[in-house]
């Protein structure tokens, strides 16, 4: 578990996925990665909702969860 992990706690799972593996080529598809690292995330319907490529801003991964926790709330 890294840092990433830790501040998210229970909120959100994160998933990692190897650019070398057949699993991960094939995401890499699917959502058009072009660069590593690339973080897509997921709503509770495993719609993607957001992408970004490099290291995420905490402030505004946080913002957004906090959101998408609202929208499964209603």
């Amino acid at each position: 578990m890294d840092r990433l992990e830790r501040d998210l706690g229970e909120r959100a799972q994160v998933l990692r996925l190897s650019i070398f593996s057949q699993t991960g080529r094939a995401a890499a598809a699917r959502y058009g990665v072009r660069a590593v690292p690339t973080f897509v995330i997921f709503d509770g319907r495993g719609q993607p909702v957001a992408q970004s490529v490099g290291l995420p801003n905490r402030q505004q991964l946080q913002t957004l969860l906090e959101t998408l926790a609202g929208e499964v709330g209603r």
